[in-house]
């Protein structure tokens, strides 16, 4: 059952409302809006982070390098305590150099083909009939024992491709934003048994040991390279959605090469196998390990508060700075890395100090399970394990993300932390002409906020229009400049920079939930436990690996 807002809203109607007494610097937020309509360099620094340095894999040399440059480019805006500071060990650094996958017989054809990432190459380009594992259990591999050294292997079936018939990309309804802030009551009983859910898990285990049981064989066997379809959703027209393959942890072995290849171009293939054609395949690959510094780095920067009593406090903003490899990460997540980074642009041009300490922080090993922002988290707040707080607990006002791709922003995600609403319609108010004024009480997922109120920080995440994120740019190939909309990146920076101002203004601290209780350690991903080397990360040097 869905609870009208309003409904929730009688809640405060008995409280005192901070509305009235919120102040609101309409002033500001005019010099915030010229500063990022008139002159802004958003579109400029996204062009540095895609198409000039491009995918960012953790620990890549391409992500540190493009990290160098964010560094220099937050120093060139007058930004303080610039720094790549480590947040613990992440692993070995991962890239590919060549990928090619080519269809020689019974006609030619060049496939679109990507490696996964922490995959091996090949030592010289191949060329053969392949080996085609149609298995639906593990009983099904003991007919290909014996028969898979040497070989390209492909894996999987005929896919079905539908043409759609509705727009790929879209902007959030009024609809949509009145479904977000509704609130689900989830103590409402299902209206049907919830079988589904059941079985889809069930699905995935036996999908997981099945494919566990295959790669045991194609690893024994030594079968040469894998081949496959694209696997994600609604992914077609040459669009094909990928991430890693193998292992970044440094003791684990390499794992053997492995391409994802075009849907309909796969399904030709195997059609073609199927009607009794001789297919033959031809592929080279070249990969590379970095094994020099196995350390994360996160990227923060400063602009220092001014008032005695509350300059040691902060208010922070960010994204995550990593991305997968198919595309160059532009809507997942350079766009965010954009947004704030222009954000603080737009507060340092201004030349109007802040009672508070507001600090960017542009987070790596996001794609891995947010690694950076829990490790930063642990380093400087508290462990969520143990609950065990640091000092500067106390002096985190609050959090600002942006990472759900690059439409413009259309309201805010509460995190359940109602006694914010009031707070945030005020903030809104000068913005609302800009199409952001949604405060949604829910929480939501997948993304680097997440960090910071595991420990009862208040970390929130704005709402965006979709656009073509989950149709066509999330962890593909497609994941290009293009993909993003100048005006909204634009309106974006904006209402971070309008927030985190009023955040580092205010006389009290943004309102904070129940401290979570400590978690035992098998319910969370386990961060690297952190490291104290130099703050600034030592320049790239490779050695490559087969």
């Amino acid at each position: 059952m869905k609870i009208p807002a309003s409904i929730v809203g009688l809640f405060l109607l008995f409280a005192p409302s901070p509305l009235a007494q919120e102040p609101v610097d309409w002033d500001m937020v005019q010099r915030i809006r010229a500063e990022g309509l008139e002159r802004s360099q958003i579109m400029d620094t996204l062009w540095y982070l895609t198409d000039r340095y491009g995918p960012r894999l953790t620990n890549s040399p391409q992500e540190r390098r493009a990290s160098q440059w964010a560094k220099g480019r937050l120093e060139s805006y007058g930004l303080s305590n610039v720094a790549l500071e480590p947040w613990g060990e992440f692993g070995v650094g991962w890239s590919f150099e060549r990928s090619v996958v080519e269809m020689t017989a019974p006609i030619y054809m060049p496939l679109i083909a990507i490696p996964k990432a922490w995959t091996r190459g090949l030592d010289e380009p191949i060329e053969g009939v392949p080996v085609w594992i149609q298995a639906e259990k593990p009983e099904d591999l003991e007919a290909y024992k014996g028969k898979l050294a040497g070989k390209i292997v492909l894996v999987g079936k005929v896919n079905p491709v539908q043409t759609p018939f509705e727009s790929l990309g879209r902007r959030q309804s009024e609809e949509d934003l009145e479904d977000l802030v509704e609130w689900e009551d989830l103590d409402d009983p299902p209206a049907e048994t919830p079988t589904r859910g059941g079985q889809r898990n069930a699905d995935f285990r036996r999908l997981r040991e099945l494919r566990d049981k295959m790669n045991e064989l194609l690893t024994l066997e030594g079968a040469a390279c894998v081949i496959e379809p694209d696997g994600g959703r609604r992914k077609d027209y040459g669009v094909i959605m990928l991430g890693s393959g193998g292992s970044y942890e440094k003791d684990k072995p390499r794992a053997l090469c492995q391409f994802v290849v075009s849907t309909e171009q796969f399904n030709r293939i195997a059609r073609l196998v199927e009607k009794g054609e001789e297919v033959r395949l031809r592929v080279d690959a070249k990969t590379t390990f970095y094994d020099d510094d196995l350390q994360g780095y996160d990227i923060v920067g400063e602009i220092p508060g001014t008032d005695p009593a509350l300059a040691n406090e902060l208010v922070m903003l960010g994204g995550h700075f990593d991305s997968w490899h198919p595309g160059t990460g532009t809507t997942d997540n350079g766009i965010g890395s954009a947004v704030a980074i222009e954000a603080a642009r737009i507060l340092e041009a201004l030349d109007r100090p802040p009672r508070r300490t507001i600090r960017i922080a542009l987070w790596t090993g996001e794609e891995q399970g947010l690694l950076g922002s829990k490790g930063y988290v642990k380093n400087h707040f508290a462990d969520p394990d143990t609950m065990e707080l640091r000092p500067e607990h106390g002096r985190l006002a609050a959090y600002f993300n942006l990472d759900n791709g690059g439409g413009r922003v259309r309201g805010i995600y509460l995190q359940e932390n109602l006694s914010c609403k009031p707070i945030f319609e005020a903030w809104f108010a000068p913005l609302s002409d800009l199409g952001a004024s949604t405060l949604a009480y829910e929480t939501t997922g997948g993304t680097d906020h997440l960090s910071f109120d595991a420990v009862g920080l208040p970390g929130f995440q704005f709402i965006q229009d979709p656009i073509d994120y989950s149709t066509r740019s999330h962890h593909t190939n497609m994941d290009l400049y293009e993909r993003v909309i100048p005006n909204d990146a634009k309106q974006a920076a904006i209402v971070m920079a309008t927030f985190v101002w009023h955040a580092a203004q205010r006389d009290e601290q943004l309102p904070r939930k129940p401290l979570p209780e400590a978690r035992k350690k098998e319910e969370l991903p386990q961060v690297p436990a952190p490291v104290e080397p130099e703050k600034v990360a030592p320049p790239v040097t490779a050695t490559t690996g087969a």
